[in-house]
């Protein structure tokens, strides 16, 4: 599993965490978290994100 890190705020997204506030289960790849998504924290787009 891996990890994605904002690359604005730092927020960081563990996919073997998932993170129920957002809706995402335990083991959700960064795949399948939809395109739209945007960081919750400074609200840039998916394509800010790095693989940490």
């Amino acid at each position: 599993m891996k990890k994605y890190v904002c690359s604005v705020c730092g927020w960081t997204y563990d996919e073997a965490e998932g993170d129920a506030e957002l809706g995402f289960a335990p083991g959700t790849t960064w795949e399948e978290i939809p395109d739209d998504f945007v960081c919750p924290v400074c609200g840039v787009e998916k394509d800010m994100f790095s693989e940490e």
